[in-house]
């Protein structure tokens, strides 16, 4: 499927449309997810998206106002945090490639945030090699028999669905061997155990796969053409981590910048250079990243995504190794390191170690950088491809 087109419609009557169907739906009198669907229904949940999939056709670079306008009037959000895969990979990915019988069974429950999403990608020996993966789906008449083990799998302890990479087929080379599926992680062969981190939490998961069935009409795309819509996902991936909204001063820079304005004590010339120079660098990554993001709403994801998830990884490590400096001793408190499942929206109250730990995993999510340099040297600056094997193929040789 095409990504969509856009249609004109002037922005004052679109803040009609808003004020309308708040009037219709007030958000004090509303149960939460009836007021979600029915904003999904109005075309007003991603204007960008086809009508009858949430959206109205529009520019994407409408949608902030909807969500400000939405916002203003305390109507409930989707919880966005809680379902990043969901909204910032499996969304694009079944637009771009599912059936329209699967854009009307899980784009709306999705963006609702009522069914929460995973990606089963990744696996102990197949990590940066994401093409190297070994899970096998074996056809079963109208249905895949799927065996294997996902590692690093983000909220799957919460998650109705995952999106699913397998090898459908063996004897081809690995590029072209794979098919990329719906999973449903209520089948009594999955089995998810949590992964303990270096923060203390279980964020992250191991997924073990045990003949889960997977019915054929739950593929994305044909069979073995798993490569090609796993790349569109990834792409979007590193959009979903580089290129969020947060607002001048969000993430990491805001609080080293609050720190240093409301502790002066902590204030030198050098730490002054320093934290200007990283601000400076995070205001200009996040207008990049901003750019990137309409890009992505709009169906259009590329490989300067890599560039930009390599600059938020650098950006958070620099950023959170300086705010520890600055506290001296101080920095060396931490809450506890408790084996415990984290709660996505209060990472903010987590202490000045917890984002430095956090942090050195930002390199290596989503793909790690020296992964995302490669796409970069050789998608971005036409650099000459690493010399293939016999079961490789080159990026260029890959289908469109």
């Amino acid at each position: 499927m095409p990504p969509p087109t856009t249609t004109e419609l002037p922005a004052d009557r679109l803040t009609r449309l808003v004020d309308d169907f708040l009037a219709e739906h007030p958000p004090e009198r509303s149960e939460r997810f009836a007021f979600l669907r029915a904003r999904f229904d109005a075309g007003l949940a991603w204007v960008h998206y086809p009508k009858g999939l949430g959206g109205l056709g529009l520019d994407p670079q409408l949608q902030p106002g909807v969500d400000a306008a939405f916002a203003a009037a305390g109507a409930p959000d989707n919880e966005p945090v809680g379902n990043i895969v969901g909204l910032g990979m499996a969304a694009p990915t079944l637009l771009r490639f599912g059936t329209a019988a699967q854009q009307q069974r899980w784009l709306r429950p999705l963006w609702t945030s009522e069914e929460i999403w995973c990606q089963l990608f990744s696996e102990p020996g197949a990590g940066s090699d994401l093409a190297n993966v070994a899970t096998r789906a074996v056809r079963d008449g109208d249905c895949w028999r799927v065996t294997g083990q996902k590692v690093w799998t983000s909220m799957a302890h919460n998650a109705t669905w995952a999106i699913l990479l397998a090898r459908t087929d063996p004897a081809v080379p690995k590029h072209q061997g794979l098919t990329f599926f719906v999973c449903d992680m209520r089948d009594p062969g999955v089995e998810v155990r949590a992964l303990r981190q270096i923060t203390g939490e279980a964020e992250f998961n191991e997924v073990y796969l045990d003949d889960v069935r997977v019915p054929d009409d739950q593929r994305l795309g044909e069979v073995g053409q798993g490569w090609l819509v796993a790349q569109h996902t990834l792409m979007n991936e590193r959009m979903a981590i580089a290129a969020g909204t947060a607002p001048r001063e969000g993430g990491a820079i805001g609080h080293l910048a609050r720190l240093w304005r409301t502790r002066p004590e902590l204030r030198d010339p050098a730490s002054h250079n320093r934290v200007l120079r990283l601000w400076v660098q995070a205001e200009v990554a996040r207008l990049t990243s901003e750019r990137l993001r309409q890009q992505q709403a709009a169906g259009l994801p590329g490989p300067e995504g890599s560039g930009a998830k390599i600059t938020y990884a650098r950006l958070n490590q620099e950023i959170s190794a300086l705010e520890l400096d600055l506290l001296g001793n101080e920095g060396l408190r931490h809450s506890d390191y408790t084996h415990r499942r984290p709660v996505m929206s209060e990472q903010d109250a987590n202490p000045p170690t917890w984002r430095y730990l956090r942090a050195k995993g930002n390199s290596i999510e989503g793909g790690s950088s020296e992964i995302m340099r490669n796409i970069i040297a050789e998608r971005v600056l036409g650099l000459p491809a690493e010399p293939r094997t016999d079961r490789d193929v080159a990026w260029k040789d890959l289908p469109r």
